[in-house]
C-alpha cells in the first residue's frame, strides 16, 4: 500500500476577502474529490486571503497509480483560472 501526499502553495489573485478565498477553495476541493477520489484539506495560511496551502492525499495499491493521480490533480489545478500554483511538495509513505 502506498500513500501519496502532495501539498500545493496557491496564489488566489481573484480573492479579495477571506469569503472569496473560502468560496474558491471549497469549489476546488469539491471538484478534486469528485473528479479524482482524493482527500483534500486546506493545511496552512488560513487567515491570508490571497494565499492558500492545499494538501491532496491518495491511498493506492501501486505507487505508479498514486503518482499518475497526483500528476492529474496538478494539471487540473494548473488549468483553474482562479488560482496559480506557486510551489509543490510531494511525498510517498
Amino acid at each position: 500500500m502506498v500513500i501519496g501526499v502532495r501539498s500545493f502553495e496557491l496564489h488566489l489573485a481573484a480573492a479579495h476577502s477571506l469569503k472569496d478565498k473560502r468560496s474558491v477553495l471549497k469549489s476546488l476541493k469539491d471538484r478534486l474529490h469528485n473528479e479524482f477520489n482524493v482527500s483534500v484539506a486546506e493545511t496552512a495560511r488560513h487567515d491570508v486571503w490571497q494565499s492558500a496551502e492545499l494538501t491532496v492525499c491518495i491511498v493506492s495499491a501501486q505507487r505508479r497509480h498514486a503518482e499518475s493521480v497526483l500528476e492529474a490533480v496538478d494539471h487540473f489545478i494548473e488549468a483553474n483560472p482562479l488560482c496559480r500554483i506557486v510551489d509543490t511538495a510531494t511525498s510517498f509513505l
